[in-house]
This record gives structure tokens, sequence and C-alpha cells, in this order.
């Protein structure tokens, strides 16, 4: 950052050099996108699922999900169907690889967050939890055109 920006704008720069920085690192880490990882993780609670509640859940656009889907069921992690009843409907379904990978990503996610968070107190944790849900709950607020 250069001296023409303000403390305001110097958070700003800093949130998306840690969301960028921590979603390569946590990739290079895990083998696999927290996007992706967090599609499993709901696969893993449900038997089965429409695409389109799958996608609401993780609030990410439709066409990123089918993406994620696409190269999730080419690694065998995944299966989709259409639902007989319905043509327009695509059911999604954990593999037991896809299961098996969850598991094994749990560890991987687990010692990521530790390292992450290693010179960082409790207490701070909290605080920083704290004020990044009110920075969420007020970009949540501002409305666009």
């Amino acid at each position: 950052m250069t001296a023409f920006c303000s403390e305001q704008a110097e958070v700003l720069y800093r949130l998306q050099c840690v969301n960028r920085m921590m979603g390569v690192k946590f990739e290079a880490c895990t083998g696999i996108s927290q996007s992706r990882l967090e599609l499993l993780s709901l696969l893993f609670q449900a038997d089965e699922i429409s695409q389109s509640d799958l996608q609401k859940k993780v609030n990410i656009d439709s066409a990123a999900v089918t993406r994620h889907l696409k190269q999730l069921e080419t690694k065998g992690m995944v299966t989709r169907r259409r639902k007989p009843e319905d043509n327009r409907v695509t059911l999604v379904r954990l593999t037991d690889e896809g299961r098996t990978r969850i598991e094994a990503s749990k560890i991987e996610k687990e010692r990521f967050i530790s390292e992450m968070l290693e010179n960082v107190s409790e207490e701070e944790r909290r605080l920083l939890t704290d004020v990044l849900i009110r920075i969420q709950q007020n970009i949540e607020k501002i409305q666009t055109t």
C-alpha cells in the first residue's frame, strides 16, 4: 500500500491479500480448493441433494458450482444424475472416494488452520472473529444498483 491510502483502505487491502493468499496456500496444503471442500462437506451431510439446493447453501454462482461438480465427478468424488420425475433437476451424491477424501481433508484442514493461527491468541481469535462478523454484516447491508 502507498501513503495515499487511508487506514480504512489498508483494512480492505489486507483482507483481500489474506483471502487470496489463504486460498492459494489452503489448496497447496490440502490438495483441494476451499470451495470444492465445502461442496464435499455439504454432500457428506446429505444422502443426495439437488444441484440448485447445493448452490444455495454454498452461495456460489450456479456456473461455478457446475464447474466444481464436473471436476469432482471427473475425479470420482461425486456422481450426478437427472431426477427421474423431473429431468430439469440434477441430483448430486458423494461417492466412497469423496467420503475418503473428506476424511483425509479434515486432518489437513485442521493442520492448515493451526499453522495459520499459530501466533494468534485465543482472545485475539475471538476478537478477530467478532470484527469479521461485523464487517460481513455491514457488507450485506450495502445497497447495490
